[in-house]
């Protein structure tokens, strides 16, 4: 029976396999590109097509003529480094020395010219002033984990998904109830249909 009731876990639906942006962080969502990491990770950007997306979905461009092999190989140590160093934020563990050296290695290249762009809203976001090289790339996101970790206001709010089988990380956003799930419409709901089907079926 334990066995039956774990198998839906290890399913892996198209839902699943998709990009997140929702962490609230640019590192965060480097490191949601791995699902399922209590259990059977999810690589989520394993391709070149992957990869794209979620340039575009964290507002970045890359330069013509990137190694998309080489640049996933890259975001993929950087992502195992940001996971490592969050995760030891959150719990108070010490990350690896070697996720810190990288992290501060790839901090070191020179970050991209920020520009000011309005919204159609009216308000105001940050956008890269040109595409931008594997090294820009990099060094962008591993100094926004760096700002993450040693800044008290935006460590404070970090935390993880309740699901036991999906723990992302994420911010709080603040000013309400405390962030319990990675998003309602996913872990929020399942943990909703859970409790009643364990309702329906108590004696």
């Amino acid at each position: 029976m334990d066995a039956e009731q774990r198998e839906p876990r290890r399913r892996v639906t198209a839902q699943l396999r998709e990009l997140r942006f929702d962490a609230g962080s640019l590192c965060l969502d480097l490191v949601a590109t791995v699902g399922r990491r209590p259990e059977v990770p999810v690589e989520r950007m394993g391709d070149a097509a992957r990869l794209r997306a979620w340039c575009r979905g964290v507002g970045v461009t890359l330069e013509d003529g990137y190694d998309a092999q080489g640049v996933l190989e890259s975001l993929h140590a950087l992502r195992a480094a940001a996971h490592d160093i969050a995760s030891a934020a959150l719990d108070a563990h010490r990350p690896r020395q070697e996720s810190v050296d990288l992290v501060n290695l790839l901090a070191g290249s020179e970050p991209p010219a920020p520009r000011l762009e309005s919204t159609a809203e009216g308000g105001w976001v940050p956008k890269a002033s040109r595409p931008l090289t594997e090294e820009a790339l990099l060094s962008l996101v591993a100094r926004d984990l760096i700002d993450l970790v040693t800044d008290d206001a935006r460590r404070s709010r970090l935390t993880a998904c309740a699901s036991e089988v999906c723990r992302m990380l994420c911010l709080d956003p603040g000013g309400g109830r405390p962030r319990k799930w990675c998003s309602m419409r996913r872990c929020g709901n399942q943990a909703k249909a859970a409790g009643r089907r364990q309702r329906a079926a108590a004696p």
